[in-house]
C-alpha cells in the first residue's frame, strides 16, 4: 500500500509563512478572525499572482481559440493574467486590451469582432494547489519575506528570509529551463528538431 503525498494547501502555505515569522500555525484559514491571518493570507495571494504573472512554461498557453458571443464580443475570463493576440509582433492590424471586462481593440476602437476566432496567447491564473511544487516554495518565500519586511521589525530575519527567497527562485529558474525545452531557434509547436549529437561521431 502506498502512502499518499501530502499536498500543499493555502493553509499549508499560511502556516509556512506563519513559521517564518515567529508566529504558532493556524487550523481553520476560510473566516479566521485573526486581523493577521487575513492579512497574512492576502500577502500568498498577492505573490501568487506576482509569481505566476511572469509567464511560466506551465501557465503559458499559445494559440487558445476565443469565439465571440451573439453580440460580437468576447468576455475576458478572469483567470487570465496577460494575453495577447498569437503572432501580434507581426500581425499589427489588431492591438488587444482588455476594457470593461471584454477584448477590445485599440486599432479599429471596438469591442465587437466580425472574426468566427481569435488565437490569443495567455498567461494562466492557478489556484495555489494547481501550482507545480518548486513554485510553491518560491512563492511562500516570497511571501514570508514581505510578510517579515512588513509584520517584523527585525532586518536580520528579512535578510536571512531573502536569502531563502533566492535559494528557491533558483530552483524555479531550473524547473523552468528543464520544462521548458526552450530554444533559440524558436522552433514552435508541433515540429521537430533534433540537433547534433556528438556520440553519433563515435558510431560512424
Amino acid at each position: 500500500m502506498t502512502t499518499p503525498i501530502a499536498t500543499d494547501t493555502e493553509l499549508s502555505a499560511v502556516n509556512s509563512i506563519l513559521g517564518s515569522i515567529g508566529q504558532a500555525p493556524i487550523t481553520v484559514l476560510a473566516n479566521n478572525p485573526n486581523p493577521e491571518i487575513t492579512f497574512v493570507h492576502n500577502i500568498l495571494k498577492e505573490c501568487i499572482k506576482d509569481v505566476l504573472n511572469e509567464g511560466w512554461h506551465f501557465n503559458t498557453e499559445e494559440h487558445v481559440k476565443q469565439q465571440p458571443d451573439a453580440n460580437k464580443q468576447i468576455p475576458v475570463p478572469t483567470n487570465y493574467l496577460r494575453f495577447d493576440l498569437h503572432d501580434g509582433q507581426a500581425m499589427r492590424s489588431m492591438d488587444l486590451v482588455k476594457r470593461d471586462g471584454k477584448l477590445y481593440d485599440k486599432v479599429k476602437h471596438t469591442n465587437e469582432f466580425d472574426d468566427d476566432e481569435l488565437e490569443l496567447d495567455v498567461v494562466y491564473l492557478y489556484d495555489f494547489i494547481d501550482i507545480p511544487s518548486a513554485f510553491q516554495r518560491y512563492i511562500v518565500a516570497l511571501a514570508s519575506t514581505r510578510a517579515a519586511t512588513q509584520l517584523v521589525n527585525n532586518p536580520s530575519l528579512v535578510q536571512l528570509l531573502q536569502q531563502q527567497e533566492a535559494r528557491t527562485r533558483a530552483a524555479v529558474i531550473e524547473y523552468e529551463c528543464e520544462q521548458g525545452d526552450h530554444s533559440f531557434l524558436g522552433w514552435p509547436h508541433e515540429t521537430n528538431y533534433r540537433s547534433y549529437q556528438p556520440y553519433r561521431a563515435l558510431i560512424r
